[in-house]
């Protein structure tokens, strides 16, 4: 090898070393910045907005502001599902329902509005006009007062797509003193409403 090409070679092994190094500076940069977006992502912009696809969880609230548990949303392909963790409510069946504003004023949360009905039906699944989309299955709490339950919401969306969550009103989760009789219009005869969950907040 002359003199000339060993000069060559070795500017040549030179640059692709600096450059090797150069991209292993890189890599924790770009790797703390993809770690950054992602949390972004998981975590919302600090105003408890549902996020597509993000698991959330939210408080659920009694009249007096006594924290009663906590419902948690996630989504797949097929839609949204919910999960529902009470803690210190009174034992029995309550009738829980999707209602139509994302707003959890005590103590009776009459702003929360009536329950979800964007398809304009009738109450109950054993209604033969119905069911409102916010109608759910009622929730058993035990004589300790706690009570867990998961819940699909089929075909409906945390924040996209024709039927979700994150509308202009948003949604709140309520739940009710007595049983959801499944076909009385327009509450099921579920009595005064006890607790509250903002699952998404006005827009």
């Amino acid at each position: 090898m002359t003199q000339f090409s060993r000069l060559a070679f070795l500017a040549t092994v030179g640059a692709l070393s600096l450059a090797a190094c150069s991209r292993e500076a890189e890599a924790p940069a770009n790797d703390a910045a993809n770690a950054a977006m992602a949390n972004d992502s998981m975590s919302g912009n600090g105003t408890g907005d549902v996020m597509a696809g993000a698991a959330r969880s939210f408080a659920v609230n009694g009249g007096d502001g006594k924290a009663l548990g906590s419902v948690s949303l996630s989504e797949d392909a097929g839609g949204a599902s919910m999960t529902v963790n009470a803690s210190g409510m009174p034992a029995g069946v309550h009738g829980i329902h999707l209602h139509e504003k994302g707003l959890c004023d005590g103590p009776k949360f009459a702003s929360a509005g009536a329950h979800w009905n964007p398809a304009s039906k009738q109450h109950g699944r054993d209604n033969p006009q119905g069911a409102h989309l916010g109608d759910l299955a009622n929730l058993t709490v035990s004589a300790d007062g706690t009570a867990t339950t998961t819940i699909p919401l089929a075909g409906v969306m945390m924040a996209s797509g024709a039927t979700m969550l994150a509308d202009a009103d948003g949604t709140s989760l309520v739940v009710h003193a007595k049983a959801d009789d499944y076909k009385t219009d327009p509450s099921g005869d579920s009595g005064d409403r006890i607790a509250c969950a903002v699952v998404a907040p006005p827009k």
